[in-house]
């Protein structure tokens, strides 16, 4: 069926939209799982508490290959059995963020990660990915205003979170067929219903893709 990523900087408003479009998706009788990255799976989000744990001190490859080895995990487990029996997948970040963050942000190098991503993951790539757009401190002024106490790379400075926009940024440039950028800042209903659209297509797309 379609597996669906969707991808931005922290306080970017892509998880409070994902549950959104779930509920959507249902609502016109498709069967559909929601799951997030790093987790979705026991095992993973064991992974991702070690990850984000303030305490940790990962060095950078540690780090991806942490978020690497939980996205095998929960491809396995998760995502690969769900597609097969025919449910939509929508993912809370996937293998960009990877890319874009430790790739780009650690100084490790996105050719080098991707190479590792792409052994690990196979041919089980999204179809199609949604990036929220919006400035890293315009998503900052939102991470204050939660209720929460930050995770570790929601902890790491400016200039960190300018360098993952920026590596979202290539990787965009790169993969314009795959990747839709929405614009996040607008109201909430707004941003759904960009987002709503693009899925309304792939899922059309599909369905005509099939009938051929």
């Amino acid at each position: 069926m379609l597996f669906i990523t969707l991808e931005g900087i922290d306080g970017s408003g892509k998880t409070t939209v994902s549950k959104m479009l779930k509920d959507s998706l249902m609502q016109s009788g498709h069967r559909v799982l929601l799951t997030r990255e790093p987790g979705g799976e026991p095992l993973a989000e064991t992974i991702r508490k070690i990850i984000l744990d303030t305490e940790s001190n990962p060095t950078p490859w540690t780090e991806t290959l942490l978020y690497i080895a939980a996205r095998r995990q929960h491809l396995d487990k998760v995502i690969v059995p769900a597609l097969k029996d025919g449910i939509i997948v929508i993912c809370d970040r996937f293998m960009d963020s990877t890319s874009a963050y430790q790739g780009y942000a650690r100084n490790i190098g996105v050719t080098d990660v991707e190479e590792v991503q792409n052994i690990v993951l196979g041919t089980t790539k999204p179809d199609i990915t949604i990036f929220f757009d919006i400035t890293p401190k315009e998503a900052q002024v939102r991470l204050l205003n939660r209720k929460r106490n930050p995770d570790r790379l929601e902890k790491e400075d400016q200039k960190f979170h300018e360098a993952v926009y920026a590596g979202y940024q290539m990787l965009i440039s790169e993969n314009t067929e795959r990747i839709k950028v929405i614009d996040s800042r607008k109201p909430i209903n707004e941003v759904m219903q960009q987002v709503k659209f693009i899925v309304d297509n792939a899922i059309g797309e599909l369905i005509s893709n099939n009938n051929e």
